[in-house]
């Protein structure tokens, strides 16, 4: 069929371009994070130099998709590969500071069920339309960045319960804004027809 007249096929971006760079650079950046934390999770220098890395891959994230949407550089394999990197990234800060027994598991798989399987409830109902996220879901995860670093850093001893604080209130924010996920997939799903 015809394009109507005076339309314009608007091309596909291309992937190769600097926000999708970041996040390429945020996925490789995940197993180097790993083996400096849980290779000298007792070395305070190292432990200062984790922290760093994973700011800086956090720090890729708020650029990417800054870059991506100032610069209409958005692409499938950035809406893809994105959030799969953010998750990765905290996920493997999580299970590593469970593993070097700095944090109990029960946290952890917490945060891992809620975020995969929202992410994988974003994709089951896209046909339906798309969950944009909510300032809840921001602060979520602002919170859970800032108690991840405390927990990275060597600390003195009264500012750990400054961080186990933190990582109380990420873990409250991050059970809370799930809920409100779920009924936002249940609304869109009962109030819209699927989209072929």
């Amino acid at each position: 069929m015809a394009e109507p007249a005076g339309s314009a096929v608007v091309p596909e971006t291309s992937p190769w371009n600097i926000p999708n760079a970041l996040t390429a650079l945020r996925i490789v950046l995940v197993p180097v994070f790993a083996w400096m934390l849980l290779a000298h999770a007792d070395e305070s220098g190292w432990r200062v130099g984790t922290a760093a890395v994973f700011l800086g891959a956090i720090l890729t994230d708020s650029l990417d998709g800054h870059l991506a949407r100032k610069y209409h550089l958005v692409t499938r394999f950035g809406k893809l590969a994105d959030p799969i990197a953010d998750k990765a990234l905290t996920g493997m800060a999580f299970i590593g500071l469970s593993v070097i027994g700095e944090l109990w598991w029960w946290v952890t798989i917490t945060f891992l069920v809620r975020e995969w399987g929202i992410t994988v409830m974003r994709f089951v109902v896209l046909r339906y339309g798309v969950m944009a996220a909510g300032r809840g879901g921001k602060i979520k995860t602002v919170l859970q960045a800032v108690a991840v670093m405390l927990y990275l850093l060597p600390l003195p001893d009264w500012a750990h319960l400054v961080a186990q604080v933190v990582m109380a209130l990420a873990l409250v924010v991050t059970v809370v804004t799930g809920i409100d996920y779920v009924r936002d997939a249940v609304r869109l799903r009962r109030g819209a027809p699927a989209r072929p």
